[in-house]
């Protein structure tokens, strides 16, 4: 505790997503703990933004680094907040704890991509007075009953205690199991990938996509394929131009992720990774393709007669038909912008599919791979 009778509790969290997290329950954080914790206790919360976990992801690492940089400042309590899933011992890492330092490292995938903001605070919340009890009362190492971090394993199950090394830094782990684990870890992945992104980042794909949808609106053939295919059709077509856009962006830009370990842990890890890859794609293409279907349905409101088009096709030209159309259209406008997406950069499709330390992640991944190949 300070000088002043004041818990200073830094947040260092990695840029982007976990920053934006961070400077926001940074303003809730001291009441909220003052209330929880009584006898009068003030805690003093700051942000520091820094890429904590580049070049590593290995919690133990991880630790000595946060121990370090807690060192030189004037912090009683440290919680490293960063969007990467961590891995311990074949386990999906949740929160490292270590009371006799009065560290915390917490991984925001793991608490999910629902109510982020509030189960991360609530987190941290928990972390900080499990370390700030120990602390206060003079003892070292986790309290034997652990009675401040029940709450937390109870609201975020299925975590549980995970197995420490003898060396490490950590005192008390916590880890996800599991396919409830599996599932909460891929879907806070994706989130902190945003994959919303994906359609402003792919500027040239998307400007390919609307050509082809509005020269593809006014082609008679294409009046009459549309008349003509049944709902089963459509969707098909749909589930095949959708597939193709997404295979297509993981492989142009070489998204797959293939571990040059042959471990279990790093089988389990490069799934893991895929399967955001293939979901936060997919997210940010059905995004696109929804979007299409607007634009092509007022595209074809302002643009098409109905006499021509009725003596092209043989049907009047009623909501229906305008639905029809600018659903298969979509789907064409898709394939064009399968095409037009090889005019984007790998870099450019990296940085619309994932979030900036994920992107790094991978980087990091492939440079190693790189240099196993070469010795």
């Amino acid at each position: 505790m300070s000088s002043q009778g004041v818990t200073v509790v830094a947040l260092l969290a990695d840029p982007d997503a976990p920053t934006e997290i961070a400077q926001r329950m940074a303003r809730l954080l001291p009441a909220r703990l003052a209330d929880k914790s009584g006898q009068g206790r003030r805690f003093d919360v700051e942000v520091v933004s820094e890429p904590f976990t580049a070049g590593t992801e290995d919690p133990p690492t991880l630790m000595r680094r946060i121990m370090d940089r807690g060192s030189a400042q004037n912090w009683d309590i440290v919680v490293a907040l960063t969007d990467l899933p961590l891995h311990s011992h074949g386990r999906k890492l949740v929160v490292d704890l270590s009371h006799e330092h009065g560290l915390a490292l917490l991984s925001l995938p793991t608490l999910g991509g629902l109510r982020l903001q509030t189960r991360a605070r609530r987190a941290v919340e928990e972390a900080v007075l499990s370390l700030a009890g120990p602390r206060a009362s003079g003892v070292e190492g986790p309290p034997q009953s652990q009675p401040l971090l029940a709450p937390f394993v109870s609201r975020f199950a299925p975590i549980h205690p995970g197995q420490i090394g003898a060396e490490e830094t950590a005192d008390l782990r916590y880890v996800v199991s599991g396919p409830r684990g599996y599932l909460r870890v891929l879907v806070g992945m994706v989130r902190a990938n945003r994959p919303w992104r994906l359609v402003p980042g792919l500027s040239k794909a998307l400007a390919a996509a609307l050509a082809t949808g509005a020269v593809a609106t006014v082609n008679s053939t294409i009046w009459n394929l549309a008349e003509s295919l049944s709902a089963p059709r459509l969707v098909i077509a749909t589930v095949g131009s959708v597939t193709l856009m997404i295979g297509w962006l993981i492989v142009d830009a070489q998204l797959w992720h293939r571990s040059a370990e042959v471990s279990r842990e790093a089988r389990q890890r490069a799934r893991l990774y895929n399967a955001s890859t293939v979901v936060t794609v997919g997210i940010g293409v059905l995004v696109c393709y929804v979007g299409l279907i607007v634009i092509n349905m007022v595209w074809a409101l302002f643009i098409l007669n109905g006499h021509v088009f009725a003596s092209t096709t043989g049907t009047p030209l009623h909501a229906a038909e305008y639905w029809t159309l600018s659903w298969f259209v979509a789907s064409v406008a898709t394939v064009g912008g399968a095409l037009g997406s090889g005019l984007e950069s790998d870099e450019a499709i990296r940085a619309a599919a994932y979030s900036k330390r994920e992107q790094e992640r991978r980087h990091m991944l492939q440079h190693d791979d790189g240099d196993q190949l070469v010795t």
